[in-house]
C-alpha cells in the first residue's frame, strides 16, 4: 500500500537495495507510463528490487521494474509488465551520468517509487556493490548501535 508524508506519497521501495549497495548520490526522476500503469502503481502494486537504470542513445531507461495490470483481465494483449521504460531526466544529468558510470564498479539503481504533485517519480541512486565482507560489517555496526540505545 501506499503511504502518505506531506505532498510526497510512497509507492513502492527497494528496500534490498540499501543492504546490497552503498549510494554516492540521488537522483530524482520522472517516469513515462502508459495510463494502465499509473493507476497500477498508484494502487501500489509496482515493484522494484532488482531494477536498475541505464544510459542509452543520450536517454536514460528504468530495466527490471515489475508493474502489473491494473486489470489483469482488461490489459492490452500485448503488454510486459517488465518492459523498459524510459526516464525523464534533464540532458545535464544524462550526461553527467553517463561520465560516471563509466567508472568501474558504479550503477545506477531504483530506490523507490513516489507520487509528487500529482506525477509518479523515482529515486535513482549512483551506487557502488557491497561485497560479502562489507555487508557483514554493516549487520554488526547496525547490532551495537541498536544494542547502545537499548
Amino acid at each position: 500500500m501506499s503511504s502518505y508524508n506531506g505532498d510526497m506519497q510512497l509507492f513502492s521501495e527497494n528496500r534490498r537495495a540499501r543492504f546490497d549497495y552503498d549510494f554516492i548520490e540521488t537522483y530524482r526522476a520522472g517516469l513515462e507510463l502508459e495510463g494502465h500503469e499509473v493507476k497500477s502503481v498508484r494502487s501500489g502494486k509496482a515493484n522494484l528490487s532488482g531494477s536498475y537504470a541505464l544510459i542509452r542513445g543520450g536517454e536514460a531507461w528504468l530495466v527490471n521494474a515489475d508493474i502489473p495490470p491494473y486489470q489483469p483481465k482488461n490489459a492490452p494483449k500485448e503488454y510486459d509488465p517488465a518492459r523498459t521504460r524510459r526516464l525523464l531526466l534533464h540532458k545535464q544529468e544524462i550526461s553527467a551520468l553517463t561520465g560516471k558510470l563509466h567508472e568501474k564498479g558504479l550503477s545506477l539503481v531504483a530506490l523507490k517509487l513516489f507520487g509528487e504533485k500529482g506525477f509518479v517519480k523515482i529515486e535513482l541512486a549512483l551506487a557502488r556493490a557491497r561485497n560479502k565482507k562489507d555487508k557483514r560489517d554493516a549487520l554488526k555496526k547496525r547490532a551495537t548501535e541498536r544494542e547502545m540505545r537499548s
